[in-house]
């Protein structure tokens, strides 16, 4: 991107009253592609991410990612003065961005009526454990329970055994990304449509279910419950994990064309040329005896000599990254999928890079994340307030 090209969402003012996961996620994904997103947190501890898994000088690792290129005013939102505040922020913001339980923001005086009042272009993203409306609309929800009722617990893990996490958040992220579709559709139809502001309502559960692909329509027509399958894809076959002499390897043999190729590398040509095995309804009824066969092979190699010999017949297959396997990888360097970011404390990170990744406007890092309160005073006086009442507004704690 030239230095005279705006960056896609510059112009764009979020106002973030989330956190941990699932409404900072959308406002970094905004805040990468250049809008200005000025995130509230309470004084004192702030927003709990900044403790959360390994710390480096006090900080979490995790919050410079979660937060860079982000602007932070610590409010207390308790406090009237606070939500007068608050309010007057949101009147000149394009998009707020919360992840309270339902009801929070009402009790604060900040009800989507309200605010649109205030400002009738304003977009508000919601994002919560069973959204708006609805039963559960009271309980609480974090991802993991989001993962649960969405249906993706059920099929992680091996089979008849405890269902497992994935490793990540991913309920929370899930909610994210549909939160930031929301804002951006929203955004457009304001624009383009002439269209007022709107709230978008995402719930966890909902943003689960919304990727669990042929779940429910194979129940609503056959009465199947899909069953977890390890590393298996269920009725795609072959697809799986397979043990060589040093490690795992992800083969995905599922094409027609595909499997004669895999065939044929293993020495399996009496199984490539089988005419049962020539399509993917035959390939499943078979399956195991396919794995035992792959497996086979694969239990005689190394991980690096089977994609090599994999590589070179064009049947898609692939190693089971740490992340040290991601951080030395050639090709995530090459496309700036790790990137180098100074935090505020002067620590060099390596870092995930920017995706999605847009050709004439990319994404990128502008700043570090911040200091709890690092912009207390600029943002406030940016909306009009003098030093002396900044001062007021400290020595009675309702900034800090």
């Amino acid at each position: 991107m030239s230095s005279t090209t705006p960056a896609a969402l510059q112009g764009l003012r979020v106002i973030e009253m989330g956190q941990l996961i699932a409404g900072p996620f959308a406002g970094k994904t905004l805040a990468e592609f250049g809008a200005e997103v000025i995130k509230i947190e309470a004084p004192g501890a702030g927003d709990p991410l900044r403790n959360w898994r390994l710390i480096q000088d006090g900080t979490s690792v995790w919050w410079q990612v979660q937060s860079r290129n982000k602007r932070s005013i610590a409010l207390d939102l308790r406090h009237p003065e606070g939500q007068d505040i608050a309010r007057k922020l949101i009147q000149e913001a394009d998009v707020l961005i919360e992840n309270f339980r339902p009801g929070t923001l009402e009790g604060w005086g900040m009800d989507y009526e309200t605010l649109s009042a205030l400002n009738p272009g304003l977009i508000m993203l919601r994002i919560s454990g069973y959204g708006q409306t609805g039963p559960y609309r009271d309980l609480p929800g974090f991802g993991a329970i989001g993962e649960a009722m969405g249906g993706l617990r059920q099929l992680t893990g091996e089979p008849g055994r405890v269902p497992v996490r994935c490793g990540i958040s991913i309920g929370d992220t899930l909610a994210a990304l549909h939160g930031t579709i929301g804002i951006l559709t929203a955004l457009y139809h304001r624009k383009v449509n002439g269209g007022r502001g709107q709230v978008i309502d995402v719930a966890l559960n909902e943003a689960v279910l919304n990727v669990m692909e042929s779940l429910i329509p194979e129940y609503s027509a056959f009465g199947a419950v899909r069953e977890a399958a390890g590393s298996a894809l269920p009725g795609i076959a072959p697809s799986n994990a397979y043990r060589c002499t040093d490690g795992f390897v992800l083969i995905a043999g599922n094409g027609d064309s595909i499997f004669k190729r895999l065939m044929q590398t293993i020495g399996r040509e009496d199984l490539g040329n089988d005419p049962a095995l020539a399509d993917n309804a035959g390939r499943v009824a078979r399956v195991a005896e396919i794995d035992a066969a792959i497996e086979a092979w694969t239990l005689e190699q190394p991980v690096e000599r089977v994609l090599a010999r994999l590589g070179e017949a064009r049947v898609p297959a692939g190693k089971v990254y740490t992340a040290k396997d991601i951080a030395e990888d050639p090709h995530y360097r090459a496309r700036d999928m790790i990137l180098k970011q100074q935090t505020r404390d002067g620590h060099e990170l390596e870092v995930p890079g920017i995706v999605p990744k847009l050709m004439g406007t990319p994404g990128g890092i502008r700043s570090s994340a911040p200091g709890l309160g690092d912009d207390t005073d600029a943002v406030l006086a940016e909306a009009g307030f003098s030093a002396l009442e900044i001062a007021a507004l400290r020595a009675s704690k309702v900034v800090a």
